[in-house]
């Protein structure tokens, strides 16, 4: 059971990629700059006033990138004194490149960390990154942050039509990276694109063989009972058509 936190909390979008799978829709502010957002004393606070429940995980991720926030380590450094959940941040991966950014994440219990491209040609076609962001360094951070991390390091990988025939190169890079999981994903929620098949996914689970891998497929599918229906809606998409 996760609890979903967004340390941005802007009305539109704002992301530094503009993946064309995005469930959100088009990045409405596109920004590399690192800024505090919402306070981090405003989150412990919203928080603290929750229901008594079974949550698993206080999972960073939101209506964006979460690493734009600047406090997000502050964030994570203060639930972690007063709450005994988890703490886990979803990440793009971009700002992963930056030590400050590898810091944060570093406080954290597991961190999901996107790989959807094998060079940067793939990168700038499924994550629309502008030109001057380079694949070859945000694989560099991913792999000077493992190489340290204490906590648990996933790859979320989703394959789309424009990358489906990347599948062995980006494997290869999964295997350099030695991630404790590799999550292999084709978009299930409404988005601008189709998902790939069962069959396609399948085939493609073939070249991360060796690998702790799980696909989307063959997951158990929980139900799910979010807190508000309307700001989840807001905040993530309409999943409750899919």
């Amino acid at each position: 059971m996760s609890l979903g936190i967004d340390p941005v909390s802007t009305k539109d979008k704002t992301c530094n990629l503009d993946c064309v799978y995005c469930q959100l829709g088009k990045t409405g502010s596109l920004s590399f700059e690192r800024k505090v957002y919402v306070e981090a004393q405003d989150i412990v606070k919203e928080i603290a006033g929750l229901p008594d429940m079974q949550i698993d995980y206080l999972t960073f991720s939101g209506r964006g990138e979460p690493t734009l926030a600047k406090n997000l380590g502050e964030m994570i450094r203060r639930l972690r004194a007063c709450r005994k959940e988890k703490i886990a941040v979803i990440t793009n991966s971009v700002l992963m490149t930056d030590p400050g950014v590898r810091q944060d994440l570093a406080a954290a219990d597991f961190v999901l960390a996107k790989l959807d491209a094998c060079d940067q040609e793939t990168f700038l076609s499924v994550n629309h990154a502008m030109q001057d962001v380079s694949f070859d360094k945000i694989v560099q951070g991913i792999k000077i942050f493992q190489k340290d991390f204490p906590g648990k390091l996933a790859l979320q990988i989703m394959f789309v039509e424009a990358n489906k025939n990347c599948a062995e190169k980006i494997a290869k890079i999964a295997r350099e990276i030695a991630a404790d999981e590799v999550e292999i994903n084709t978009p299930l929620r409404p988005c601008g694109v189709k998902p790939l098949s069962q069959e396609e996914l399948a085939a493609i689970k073939k070249y991360f063989d060796g690998l702790p891998v799980k696909t989307v497929y063959e997951r158990e599918r929980k139900t799910v009972v979010p807190l508000d229906d309307q700001d989840t809606v807001k905040r993530h998409g309409n999943f409750l058509d899919s």
